[in-house]
């Protein structure tokens, strides 16, 4: 049962998305090449070129996973927990490991990090600026998400699965932020747990499981070392839910997972380069765009230390940019406003390390609330870095003031990459153009934005 129905839901999501009548077709062939096959079909509807490469991808990922080809296939899982940020997504306090050949999932191993770090030998030194503040010593598998660009911390996370004894080479890695559980409980409805108490539903899951596995493990008696295996309970009750769901259902799971893609809650790394292209077209990847030529920005926060206070950090961003002045003027504000009133067991002072990521060429003219700046390259981009401290229940605004290189100036566009784990962050973009008009945007940043 469980391979004709993850190939079905996998599958049939897409087809249904966007073209219901190819489901007797799917039906039909289902042993014999479908993803190709609809595929093609996709190619050709009437539809947005990026609403095919999402299709397109989701189609022939699942049916390069699926497919009969007596290939074994090992995928590793990252848990990131976005209520304490980090450039990838959030912090790592879980992984797992899929083994699969021909459609049927073999093997499914969970690994809690407290344990499994204890592994990796000591000495690896950590990237700035966790030393420096005495957050960690050594740079271990839950801290190796610290780049904005999921490829190398998927290549990272492999290192150091490497360094702790594993043997498994991975097909690929998925990340993973705890806003899909939220999504997927707003599908399959409220779940009860046999050995837990209280229900876990889209509204409270995220903060009841970090209670159970912070504290209330304490209160029941369940070992330390055992306590987040409630995470492997609650996948099973949701796995159980997924294969009853009617197709009605299943298209509305497609949707709301299509959306975590697009919202980088979902990251995809491949080592098959023509998957991993199929990736990368869908925006699905997690990479920053290293070909972007004209005006570009990303914001990067690191919690280092502050437990799960992101729960209550709100951000938003102001940026202005003036291309009426003989070399453009730049101008970013970011607001950090931390709604916690107490401190308790997952809620502290927030501290960040913030990294703003512009144009190469550009130059740092002036900043307010953004002390001992760092200023390095990576990625073809120049940033600016600064430990930001927002004590609990009040705000704090950090100013940025650069240069962009004249380039800028010509046919002038800005993209705008977001951070996996931050979603509905409002920023408004004020552009004064070359004749000095001004041309004002608002929108909510829950993909990657691209203004003309």
């Amino acid at each position: 049962m469980h391979k004709y129905s993850i190939r079905f839901w996998l599958i049939f999501w897409t087809v249904a998305a966007v073209f219901l009548s190819s489901w007797f077709l799917f039906w039909n062939v289902k042993n014999n090449g479908v993803g190709t096959t609809v595929a093609k079909i996709i190619s050709i509807l009437p539809i947005k070129q990026q609403n095919k490469n999402e299709y397109k991808a989701l189609v022939l990922i699942g049916d390069y996973f699926f497919r009969k080809d007596d290939k074994e296939k090992k995928l590793l899982f990252l848990f990131q927990n976005n209520m304490e940020i980090r450039p990838g997504g959030g912090f790592i306090g879980a992984f797992g490991v899929v083994k699969m050949k021909n459609g049927k999932v073999q093997i499914i191993q969970t690994h809690d990090l407290s344990n499994f770090d204890a592994r990796i030998p000591a000495g690896i030194e950590p990237p700035y600026p966790m030393k420096e503040i005495g957050y960690v010593e050594n740079w271990k598998l839950r801290d190796s998400n610290f780049s904005p660009d999921f490829k190398i911390n998927a290549e990272k996370a492999k290192e150091f699965y490497a360094l702790a004894g594993g043997n498994a080479q991975f097909d690929g890695v998925i990340g993973i932020t705890s806003n899909v559980l939220t999504s997927i409980l707003k599908i399959t409805g409220p779940i009860k747990l046999a050995d837990y108490p209280g229900t876990y539903d889209s509204g409270n899951a995220i903060l009841a499981l970090e209670y159970q596995v912070e504290k209330a493990f304490e209160e029941q008696g369940i070992e330390r070392d055992d306590r987040k295996s409630i995470m492997a309970d609650l996948a099973e009750e949701i796995e159980n839910k997924i294969f009853e769901f009617s197709a009605f259902k299943k298209i509305q799971l497609a949707q709301t997972l299509l959306q975590d893609l697009s919202q980088k809650d979902i990251q995809l790394n491949f080592s098959d380069t023509d998957i991993q292209q199929l990736a990368n077209e869908a925006d699905w990847s997690g990479k920053i765009d290293q070909d972007w030529k004209k005006d570009y920005l990303m914001t990067s926060d690191a919690n280092l230390g502050a437990f799960k206070s992101d729960y209550y950090i709100k951000r938003s961003m102001d940026y202005s940019v003036d291309l009426s002045q003989d070399v453009p003027i730049a101008k970013l504000k970011i607001t950090y406003n931390h709604t916690a009133t107490q401190k308790d067991w997952m809620t502290r002072n927030y501290l960040t390390y913030l990294r703003v990521y512009v144009p190469e060429g550009s130059e740092l003219i002036d900043a307010t609330n953004f002390e001992n700046s760092k200023i390095g390259s990576e990625l073809n981009k120049k940033y600016f870095g600064s430990i930001i401290r927002v004590p609990i229940a009040t705000s704090k605004i950090v100013e940025i003031d650069y240069t962009l290189p004249e380039s800028m100036k010509d046919n002038y566009a800005l993209k705008i990459q977001k951070q996996a784990g931050i979603n509905d962050e409002p920023v408004a973009v004020h552009i004064v153009n070359v004749s000095g008009q001004i041309k004002n945007y608002s929108l909510n940043l829950d993909s990657d934005e691209i203004i003309e």
